[in-house]
């Protein structure tokens, strides 16, 4: 192994570059190892199977994009704040679809990397309270903001918005409106359940 140069992180970055490259779904530890040089069972003294390799990916994925979305969040509030997440958020789905596609996997109903994927969920948060939104409201209002977004994006990566004559970047933009419109007159509940 040690000719081949295999480490955890090294396998774990070059299964996050296939799956931009094949999408996540095929990423393969076959594959992995022909791209190292190595047979298959080589890999298994850095990982346990497939969906530990796949897991190990997902992680990654979610850490660059809180990563890319604080960057993008940094000194912003309201609607600016809502922008910069946004599209913060798409430009890494478009820049790098297979992990994308991979912050999407789960294990047994829990994200990969409860870490990760806590801290999207705070930074989420952190641009709600611009808003002045506060619980329940803020679990509404994530929920509201990823569907938005991932189904945005999903539907653009699938080619759903190319047989139209309105450019997909207007009306991300306008959803963005829309979105910022919403959130600025949340509709306040008189008793919460």
């Amino acid at each position: 192994m040690a000719r081949a140069g295999v480490t955890t992180e090294r396998l774990t970055r070059a299964a996050a570059e296939l799956a931009d490259e094949v999408g996540f779904e095929n990423v393969t530890v076959s594959a992995l190892a022909r791209g190292f040089g190595v047979k298959d069972a080589s890999l298994y003294s850095h990982i346990k199977n497939a969906r530990d390799l796949k897991a190990r990916v997902a992680a990654l994925a979610l850490t660059e994009l809180a990563d890319q979305v604080s960057g993008a969040l940094a000194g912003r509030a309201g609607k600016d704040a809502l922008v910069a997440f946004a599209n913060a958020y798409r430009d890494y789905a478009k820049d790098h679809p297979g992990r994308y596609a991979a912050t999407q996997f789960e294990l047994d109903g829990e994200p990969p990397d409860p870490v990760a994927a806590r801290r999207h969920a705070e930074l989420t948060r952190a641009l709600l309270r611009g808003y002045g939104l506060s619980e329940p409201d803020q679990t509404d209002a994530v929920r509201l903001l990823h569907s938005t977004f991932h189904g945005y994006v999903s539907l653009e990566r699938g080619g759903g918005f190319r047989h139209t004559s309105r450019g997909a970047d207007v009306s991300w933009a306008r959803a963005l409106d829309a979105l910022d419109a919403v959130l600025e007159n949340w509709p306040r509940l008189p008793n919460p359940p």
